[in-house]
């Protein structure tokens, strides 16, 4: 029993102290490998195609992510390089190792982004996977992936003057009170804004605005849609601390109606509006007179 116990405990030593070896051996790897795409970055800005070439293996494949085309081995491998380096002259290579993982004591995945920067400063990013290898004790490059990384268009630029819409706005009087809620969607390209009406004059009314960039018309527009089943579109214009929305719309029962709002922050938490020029069918409807709009700190975003 006691000699049982003993080779189990032999056995574990063995195993923790084999564990601590690889370890060990992992850091001095990973730290070759980080040491070698210091290099190859190097070589590339240098403009060496030989250099590069020798940082993969000699029967690794390379695909081309310029043009697709694949070659195997490091001479077909340096001459594809001299052609790539020839078409990016000027060219910068940078990379961001975000990981490398060891799949056995001889194969390791590092995944991470690359940007290349033009002359001019444009410049070109994607995501990779390279696959290294071990042999006779140094490591090379085998295989590697890119993907471009989307570019994510988005319209904030034309409709940051906005943002301060965001958030919940109440506007309360003894008519009844009008609440609001604006958000962003997603890459900022449009803001819906939602809005509940309660009067003693109407009945309840609900609906949703959206806000965004035409980039044909070159101008911020807006479309209306309520519970009532009318619907309107905005062409929205900023002269000086004012923004006017002239609008064009159909009432639920077919009319034809138009009006302008006009929007006049006063700071943060509170702004102006009113209603003016309304026309229904063509015969002109009195003006909603200028209310204050307050931020309601209450609601949950």
């Amino acid at each position: 029993m006691i000699r049982t116990i003993s080779n189990i405990f032999l056995c574990l030593s063995m195993i923790c102290a084999g564990a601590v070896t690889f370890a060990a051996d992992q850091a001095k790897d990973k730290e070759a490998i980080e040491q070698s795409v210091q290099s190859y970055i190097a070589a590339f800005n240098a403009g060496d195609a030989k250099k590069l070439a020798s940082h993969w293996a000699p029967d690794a494949v390379y695909i081309n992510p310029l043009t697709g085309s694949e070659v195997e081995g490091r001479e077909a491998i340096t001459n594809e390089m001299q052609a790539i380096l020839q078409d990016v002259k000027g060219t910068r290579l940078t990379v961001d190792v975000e990981s490398i993982q060891f799949i056995s004591p001889g194969v390791a995945v590092e995944k991470g982004t690359s940007k290349l920067i033009s002359p001019t400063g444009e410049i070109e990013e994607s995501v990779y996977t390279a696959i290294h290898v071990k042999r006779d004790g140094k490591w090379y490059l085998d295989r590697v992936t890119e993907e471009e990384i989307p570019i994510v268009l988005s319209n904030y630029e034309h409709l940051k003057e906005l943002e301060w819409i965001i958030g919940s706005w109440t506007d309360r009087n003894e008519s009844g009170n009008v609440q609001t809620t604006c958000k962003w969607t997603k890459n900022k390209n449009f803001i819906i804004r939602y809005f509940t009406a309660q009067t003693q004059s109407l009945n309840d009314l609900s609906g949703m605005q959206i806000i965004g960039w035409d980039p044909a018309r070159k101008q911020i527009r807006s479309w209306v849609f309520d519970s009532d089943g009318g619907f309107s579109e905005g062409r929205w214009t900023k002269k000086k601390d004012r923004w006017y929305v002239m609008l064009t719309g159909t009432l639920p029962d077919g009319r034809k109606s138009s009006s302008t709002n006009v929007f006049k922050l006063i700071d943060e938490n509170q702004y102006k509006w009113q209603s003016v020029d309304r026309m229904v069918d063509g015969e002109l409807q009195p003006n909603i007179d200028e209310v204050t709009v307050v931020r309601d700190e209450s609601v949950e975003q």
